[in-house]
């Protein structure tokens, strides 16, 4: 992976530097938030590494920045900060891990790992969704044991917009707009709709949030 790490403790930075070099990944580090966002507009990376507390622009402000300009990077931050209002900034801005300083080097390397198979999982055509389902976006199929499933176009639509949000929570206006066309049909209609869909399904993989929406968490064999 091309790997971003924002880092202003000169030993912390070349340390990190050194051992995931050493585990095949491109790492360019940097001391200063504002360089990174000059930098960002123009290169692309396959994941950043984000310290808080550094010079210029702050590694929160940074992912908010870069939110606002649509840069879209899977990003993991590394800090000692503790306040829970940061990390829960930092998760809101959507970051994918939050790995508090000290950590040993191994434990930022499997965090990497999971990252890495997760993106991996998402832009793949066949995502697994399951132990034995899995969707292929190009075919626009589910399939069951290899086999495919026969669906309800709306039953489709429903997958398809889950599958294109993993891990993210749907809300009803998004079910709405997408499987039905933005018609008036009140959040009981969608839930029955997804209800039989649910109960079709030999392994229930559609998680239900109550009173917010629907979602697919990332699945992974083991």
């Amino acid at each position: 992976m091309k790997i971003l790490l924002l880092e202003d403790e000169f030993m912390l930075r070349t340390s990190i530097e050194e051992y995931l070099e050493a585990s095949s990944h491109q790492v360019i580090g940097f001391n200063n938030g504002l360089e990174v966002l000059e930098i960002l507009k123009n290169e692309t990376f396959d994941l950043l590494l984000l310290d808080i507390n550094v010079p210029k622009l702050n590694g929160l402000e940074l992912l908010k920045e870069l939110n606002t300009l649509e840069i879209v990077i899977p990003t993991i931050f590394i800090s000692a900060n503790l306040d829970i209002e940061d990390i829960s900034c930092a998760f809101d801005l959507g970051a994918c891990d939050y790995l508090k300083k000290p950590f040993h080097l191994k434990e930022l390397g499997i965090r990497i790992a999971r990252v890495k198979r997760e993106q991996a999982i998402k832009s793949s055509s066949h995502m697994l969704l399951s132990k034995k389902y899995y969707f292929s976006k190009d075919d626009n199929l589910l399939f069951f044991n290899n086999s495919s499933q026969t669906l309800t176009k709306k039953q489709l639509q429903i997958l398809t917009l889950l599958c294109e949000n993993i891990g993210v929570i749907v809300d009803f206006e998004k079910f709405r707009s997408y499987v039905w066309n933005s018609e008036p049909v009140d959040n009981a209609t969608i839930r029955a709709e997804i209800s039989r869909f649910r109960k079709s399904l030999k392994e229930d993989f559609i998680s239900n949030i109550k009173g917010v929406g629907y979602k697919i968490d990332k699945y992974f064999s083991l």
